[in-house]
């Protein structure tokens, strides 16, 4: 497989709303779509949509969220055969999107337990890239160290700060993190003043900033792009269909200059749709708008 990806599935409701409602307040929902979510789910579906072969350590229950969410990801050709089934119930996310595109996620796992170290064996499977999201820390933390010792690349989603990716920061060969997760965890403002602390921890760093593209640190070569300017209905999914697509790119051996170019674009029209999972682009769409923008890359 090009890519495994380790973390969280969830099945998401998703809700248009016109505000952000206030407290003890009543309110209408213009549009709702019900599909699978989750930062590692989403990305193993990227990569499929992307023409790789994306694989997924993740937990879904034997509820009607989980069985829905299994099938849409053997729908997408996602390689399902380390999810973990159980009794406990799927996670589930609400999440109200307004107008500009904004939204809010409440996420609910109740006594979902974490993976135990022994889900996966390495020796099972050589996947070109391995994914981490952070969510599933026990397992992940020697998957990594694994996985280093093997000489495979290791990506990790650092969207925000948690005692996963506090503990898998150091441990990966990709430190590919949000605005919030580089402020929070390196105490600097300025994102150069954080990415240069992220630069000592991975040989490789990459702080997304949204709306204001990116900063990079590979060594001691550095840079930045911008971001794509695209309508934005929806930032759900976004930074999820970006490391997919990221990871994929390294697992093609593709120039850090056209990765950071190609997950940028992918993530950009994921923007465009409502839901992360119905936003995914698909290889196509990616490869004609980038050859609609022409060069971005500084």
């Amino acid at each position: 497989m090009d890519v495994l990806c380790v973390g969280h599935a969830s099945y998401d409701l998703i809700m248009l709303v016109d505000h952000h409602p206030g407290e003890d307040e009543k309110c209408l929902a213009a549009g709702m779509w019900a599909c699978g979510g989750g930062p590692a789910a989403n990305a193993a579906v990227t990569v499929a949509r992307l023409g790789g072969s994306g694989a997924l350590a993740a937990y879904l229950g034997a509820d009607a969220y989980g069985c829905l969410h299994f099938s849409e990801l053997e729908a997408e050709g996602v390689l399902t055969d380390f999810i973990v089934r159980g009794v406990h119930p799927t996670p589930l996310s609400v999440i109200l999107v307004k107008p500009d595109g904004t939204r809010t996620v409440v996420n609910h796992r109740a006594a979902t337990p974490s993976l135990s170290a022994f889900t996966l064996d390495l020796s099972l499977c050589r996947p070109g890239v391995i994914l981490f999201d952070g969510h599933e820390p026990i397992i992940s933390s020697s998957l990594a160290r694994s996985a280093r010792a093997a000489g495979i690349p290791t990506v990790l989603d650092a969207g925000s700060l948690h005692d996963g990716t506090r503990e898998l920061a150091p441990l990966v060969d990709y430190l590919v993190a949000s605005e919030k997760f580089a402020r929070r965890f390196t105490g600097r403002d300025d994102p150069q003043l954080a990415l240069d602390v992220l630069g000592r921890l991975a040989p490789c760093a990459v702080i997304t900033l949204g709306g204001n593209g990116l900063v990079w640190k590979k060594g001691e070569a550095s840079g930045a792009l911008p971001a794509f300017s695209v309508p934005v209905r929806d930032t759900t999914g976004a930074g999820d269909v970006f490391h997919g697509t990221f990871a994929l790119g390294i697992a093609q051996s593709l120039e850090f200059p056209a990765l950071l170019r190609y997950a940028s674009a992918a993530a950009a029209l994921t923007c465009g749709k409502v839901g992360a999972r119905t936003g995914i682009p698909w290889r196509g769409e990616v490869h004609d708008f980038l050859s609609s923008v022409g060069p971005v890359f500084e």
